[in-house]
């Protein structure tokens, strides 16, 4: 499907060269964000106006998958891979029509030890119902890449290595027998990561996961991202997109 047309913004054109950071959007929740203590949640309007305003520069937003296959080729450019956290129920209401109208991808984190339950590692609230099972065979089946979050939502660097294991291929063994599909990507529940954890991820079979702003350890297992909110207009986001480029290490074989 061709994206929309949109009134022209800010007209130059980012060039996304071999080598450079790639640019991985976070996001979680897309929905009614009146009550947003921790700053998860997007509503579906100003996820249209984000992706418009990745249009308007000729970028498009797709899954990690397709993000690294397309840069090994050296045909990466124009690309940013959009992620969500956490693999909330409102995924599928808010975030996927408003995906699929701007021929956008994306891939999407979840918890199989958790599917059908909520948020009830966020001690403010407010609770989110997250995808059932289905819910996400259903995304799978939309074209939506499934990534491990891990089992439970824990700090995989306070667990001990039987559990960090299990968080990490246990995780991965349950959504490749829902979905039928290999899971390549792991994000690092609140963005805490170690040495330890990259290696048990590493080990895991995993080709890539993501942090946040993983310092010294970023690479393909311990990918950089960049947090996207409800107050990311057109001129936050061009900033953000700059800063990023220019703050964050370059990520080998990447």
């Amino acid at each position: 499907m061709a994206a929309p047309t949109d009134s022209a913004g800010i007209s130059s054109r980012p060039a996304v060269r071999a080598g450079t950071v790639p640019w991985v959007a976070m996001y979680h929740s897309v929905g009614d964000c009146s009550d947003d203590p921790y700053r998860i949640t997007v509503t579906p309007g100003r996820l249209e106006q984000q992706l418009a305003w990745l249009h308007r520069r000729g970028l498009r937003g797709v899954t990690l998958r397709e993000l690294f296959s397309a840069r090994a080729r050296g045909e990466g450019r124009g690309l940013v891979a959009l992620t969500f956290d956490d693999g909330y129920a409102d995924f599928l209401t808010h975030a996927l029509p408003v995906l699929h109208r701007w021929n956008c991808g994306a891939t999407l984190f979840v918890l199989p030890g958790r599917f059908g339950g909520v948020n009830s590692w966020d001690p403010l609230g407010p609770r989110k119902a997250l995808l059932t099972a289905e819910g996400v065979r259903h995304a799978a089946a939309a074209g939506v890449e499934i990534g491990s979050h891990g089992l439970t939502h824990v700090d995989l660097t306070r667990v001990d290595d039987i559990t960090l294991g299990a968080e990490a291929a246990h995780s991965r063994a349950l959504l490749e027998e829902l979905t039928g599909a290999p899971v390549d990507g792991f994000c690092y529940p609140y963005g805490t990561v170690d040495r330890r954890v990259v290696s048990a991820v590493r080990d895991a079979g995993y080709a890539y996961a993501c942090a946040i702003d993983p310092g010294p350890l970023t690479g393909r297992h311990a990918l950089p991202r960049l947090h996207v909110g409800q107050n990311d207009t057109s001129w936050r986001l061009h900033l953000k997109y700059r800063l990023h480029r220019l703050r964050r290490r370059p990520v080998g074989g990447v």
